[in-house]
């Protein structure tokens, strides 16, 4: 998987992290997923079309949905709810938007679907055949994961 591709990834989710919830966000060492993927709480898949093709999987625990949500909106929120996994699902459509914006400055043309969203930890998600990229990710809020299963047309 090219570098574009994470970096145009991580540098949209600072951005958004900065911007909508005033959170700087580290980043972990990436994994190759060659087998199962663990999951979370809230777990949202957007995906591209275009000249990169594939999905990308944002993972997020309980907690740190519940304060993201309460960081936008002001309500204090206790489960993970149709508010709550609307938001999350807006803000991983926001950052793969920006992504894309990101990716066209590297001559990438591509267009991301509506994210669907999942509430609930499952042990794991399959991969099939596919390999994927795990990108950890820190704030002060909690970890997450976005796991990249992208290549070129």
């Amino acid at each position: 998987m090219k570098a574009e591709y994470v970096n145009s990834f991580f540098q949209a989710t600072i951005d958004v992290f900065a911007l909508m919830l005033d959170l700087k966000v580290e980043r972990g060492a990436l994994r190759l997923l060659e087998d199962m993927i663990p999951s979370k709480d809230a777990s949202v898949l957007l995906g591209m079309t275009g000249d990169i093709k594939g999905t990308v999987l944002f993972n997020f625990p309980k907690d740190m949905s519940l304060e993201m949500v309460k960081i936008m909106s002001g309500m204090e929120m206790n489960e993970i709810d149709s508010f709550v996994s609307s938001a999350i699902g807006e803000v991983a459509n926001i950052i793969g938007g920006n992504a894309v914006t990101n990716l066209a400055a590297n001559n990438y043309i591509c267009d991301i679907v509506t994210p669907q969203v999942f509430v609930g930890e499952y042990k794991s998600l399959s991969l099939a055949k596919e390999k994927a990229l795990l990108l950890p990710l820190k704030t002060t809020i909690g970890e997450f994961d976005i796991v990249l299963f992208l290549k070129e047309k």
